[in-house]
């Protein structure tokens, strides 16, 4: 299997941003379907981990070829912190910045978010080796 560095970087963005489709509808389906039974906060934030758990190991396995660990599993919600701030931010300026509708720009805001989010996911799973990682 070749290593993520011997990957082109294209492919890995493209597999990223599969990866981000993937994550969004696991996500909503998974809401959705607590729904059913739970309060909506808790069927969000259920779905929310859930879907990030998997987002993960899809990332971990096909975006970067790499092996899953404790420090990278507990480091990765940090990109969806990240991707959270840009795309809060970048909703504010789209409407009240800049005056364009607010029916598009979280699109537009997550569509910005998308690089940020890729290269913080990337430094999180191929950081230098470290023998004393356990794997998850």
């Amino acid at each position: 299997m070749r290593t993520a560095m011997t990957r082109p970087m294209p492919r890995q963005i493209v597999t990223f941003a599969v990866v981000g489709v993937i994550n969004t509808g696991t996500y909503y389906g998974l809401y959705l379907v607590f729904l059913l039974r739970l309060p909506y906060l808790l069927a969000h934030v259920l779905a929310f981990f859930l879907s990030m758990t998997g987002s993960f190991f899809l990332n971990a396995r096909f975006t970067y070829r790499t092996r899953p660990t404790w420090r990278k599993f507990l480091l990765f919600p940090l990109t969806n912190a990240a991707n959270f701030l840009i795309t809060t931010a970048g909703v504010y300026v789209i409407v009240d910045v800049l005056h364009a509708g607010s029916r598009f720009a979280p699109l537009i805001a997550s569509a910005a978010a998308i690089p940020v989010t890729f290269v913080l996911s990337r430094w999180i799973m191929l950081p230098k080796a470290d023998p004393a990682e356990g794997a998850v």
